[in-house]
């Protein structure tokens, strides 16, 4: 491949114009404008090497963008300062709430000292009880910074919805990890009637 290529993408759920120029640079650039990925990359590199390089850079640039479009929403610090206000007093303060895509693997993040809650740019397309229960997780830990019975219990008594969130999130982290999950396992034995 030399020369630039121009072909659709699709990354977490978002289809993107990849416009892909093969040139001599020492790295892979990519940045996005719209939903145009414009991608630099050097002769060098292999087929193989490069696509997944422009997959890991594509979804960071789309969780960047999602992010920075999701913080600027009042909504969800309200919403966060309503979860709070659940808890005994004095009641974690919220002074921001924001889509980190440094998030990572991570869920979320509260710090005590600024207020602010991190997360994930992939709870945005969540349900939104996934979303608070996310928040009031975060939160709890100003009590616990484990998760111990008394966290969970805690937690269970300011947002109902916790083990369901719960087990939503396992199962999205499953899904991820897991390469052939949309297929389900084989059985020997025949379906019931």
């Amino acid at each position: 491949m030399t020369g630039a290529e121009e072909r659709s993408i699709t990354v977490d759920g978002r289809t993107l114009r990849l416009r892909l120029q093969r040139k001599g640079v020492k790295n892979v650039n990519a940045r996005l404008k719209g939903d145009v990925l414009a991608v630099s990359a050097p002769r060098s590199i292999s087929v193989g090497e490069l696509e997944t390089i422009i997959q890991d850079l594509a979804r960071r640039l789309v969780r960047r963008s999602r992010a920075s479009r999701l913080d600027r929403t009042a909504a969800l610090v309200e919403r966060a300062r309503r979860i709070a206000a659940g808890f005994p007093s004095p009641a974690p303060g919220v002074a921001d709430v924001r889509f980190a895509a440094a998030q990572g693997a991570r869920w979320g993040s509260y710090s005590a000292r600024t207020g602010i809650v991190r997360l994930n740019p992939d709870l945005a397309a969540m349900p939104t009880w996934v979303l608070e229960a996310v928040i009031a997780h975060e939160l709890a830990h100003t009590l616990f910074l484990d998760h111990s019975p008394q966290f969970w219990d805690l937690l269970r008594r300011v947002c109902p919805d916790t083990d369901r969130a719960r087990g939503f999130l396992e199962g999205v982290s499953w899904q991820r990890h897991a390469p052939d999950a949309a297929t389900p396992p084989q059985s020997d034995k025949p379906p019931a009637d």
